[in-house]
């Protein structure tokens, strides 16, 4: 789309968000609850991990009204700190959703915020549900529009256009009118930050909750009457350029309330990097042909295209680097023959035989593999070599996951996080939200009983 029709990114985006309702998004409505269903999910998954509860530690002194919940816990903050916690939770495991074309994990800073606010101002479901879905095309258009370039610049994509779709998504909860959309849209360009180096860490997820958090404060400062340059995206020195090259207006917005980003949304089988998914595949195949012929392999070759290698090919110094490693998906996916959370939790990674099989692991370039894509070629020690090509793995858009899929994922995510919130609870309650007069009702019906009528200590918390 030529720019000399585009009065504004911004107002485009907005005029959309405002004049959206209910109605108009009946068909993405149910992608929309499985995105929510496997946000609640990883977030249930990573409740009580260290990050989370130094997150929290951090952050109760300082907390306003405790109006919302914190996911698989106790403690409740004010929306803006609730939001801040729980896109970290949801993102901590490299298990959330993924958007294929930018690589963006759409729900954690979207659905952190916008239930946030929700719980605090007693919004009703069907409204959270279309705000929702209108911050995930926000994010993941603009997300469109600089891609690969952007994040190839080391730019965290998820974090960057993460707190446009935060934005856009409160501010339609908050019933502002298209420009005061618009603006909260150019407020969240001037925080947008997170950077790729920073991945293997907690820093990582620290963008994803400023994300959240940042983009409900855009929103609300929107509200209060803040405004922002109309051209704040796409302008000479604007955000797209600022970080990285002129943006792609007809990856933006053509289509635009015509086709649904939401639509072609992933979740994944496995916690680590999306690009890692199809290694495991053909690994999992190669094991089920070897069969007692495992403790026979003498090396491991992965071929795939340069983001496998530059996301996967890393040393494994902890359990983050491990989420996005070559060698130790290889190791765990042949030895062990599973690749769930505790095959990437710290038992796992320091495991003497896991770590020495990694010592066989070669990542090679092979650059007419499309991004997604692997082949994994086993030698024996009798020199016979045995090769799987998984050109589409499970959980992608070829091969999706089901209903019960996420369903099961979001149990054990319960289980694994150590959660006393109630997994079936919540999956009814997702699955119905569109008829819940109020989202507070939902994420209260959601914990036990034992952990409603809990009042945790904040000084013990604090300690």
């Amino acid at each position: 789309m030529p720019q000399s029709e585009v009065s504004s990114v911004s107002r485009s985006l907005a005029d959309l968000v405002a004049a959206t309702s209910w109605a108009d998004v009946t068909a993405q409505q149910h992608e929309a609850k499985r995105s929510l269903l496997n946000f609640f999910a990883t977030a249930l998954g990573s409740a009580h991990d260290p990050a989370v509860s130094v997150a929290l530690r951090t952050l109760l002194p300082f907390s306003a009204a405790a109006t919302s919940a914190i996911i698989g816990r106790t403690e409740r903050l004010d929306a803006m700190g609730a939001a801040f916690v729980n896109a970290i939770s949801a993102n901590l495991l490299d298990f959330d959703d993924t958007h294929p074309e930018t690589i963006i994990h759409p729900a954690a800073p979207v659905a952190a915020p916008v239930l946030a606010l929700a719980e605090a101002r007693k919004f009703r479901g069907r409204d959270v549900l279309t705000a929702f879905i209108l911050g995930v095309e926000v994010e993941c258009r603009i997300g469109n529009a600089v891609s690969p370039r952007h994040y190839a610049r080391g730019w965290h994509i998820t974090s960057t256009c993460g707190i446009f779709g935060a934005a856009a998504a409160c501010a339609k909860l908050l019933g502002l009118s298209a420009e005061g959309i618009a603006d909260a849209i150019g407020i969240a360009a001037s925080q947008s930050a997170g950077n790729v180096e920073n991945l293997p860490t907690a820093a990582k997820n620290v963008s994803v909750g400023n994300a959240a958090r940042n983009g409900l404060f855009a929103a609300l400062l929107a509200q209060q009457g803040y405004e922002a340059a109309p051209r704040a995206i796409e302008g000479p020195l604007g955000w797209a350029r600022a970080m990285g090259d002129d943006p792609d207006l007809e990856r933006l917005l053509g289509g635009l309330g015509r086709t649904w980003e939401i639509s072609k949304n992933t979740y994944k089988p496995y916690p680590a990097g999306i690009v890692l998914h199809a290694v495991l595949d053909a690994c999992f195949g190669l094991r089920e042909t070897l069969g007692e012929q495992i403790e026979a392999i003498d090396s491991v070759s992965v071929q795939g295209s340069a983001l496998l290698l530059a996301r996967g090919d890393r040393p494994v110094r902890n359990e983050r680097d491990a989420r996005v490693s070559i060698h130790h998906c290889v190791a765990c996916a042949l030895l062990v023959g599973a690749a769930g959370v505790a095959e990437f939790q710290r038992d796992a990674v320091f495991r003497p035989d896991i770590a020495g099989f990694r010592e066989k692991v070669r990542a090679e370039l092979d650059s007419a593999m499309p991004d997604g894509a692997a082949r994994v070629s086993i030698r024996l020690a009798s020199g016979q070599t045995l090769t799987k090509t998984v050109m589409s793995p499970r959980g992608s858009l070829a091969d999706p996951l089901g209903d019960r899929d996420i369903e099961a994922k979001l149990r054990e995510g319960s289980r694994t996080g150590g959660s006393d919130w109630d997994a079936e609870r919540i999956i009814e309650a997702v699955w119905q939200i569109d008829t819940c007069d109020e989202i507070g009702t939902l994420m209260q019906g959601a914990r036990t009983p034992a952990a409603r009528n809990h009042s945790p200590d904040r000084n013990a918390l604090q300690t």
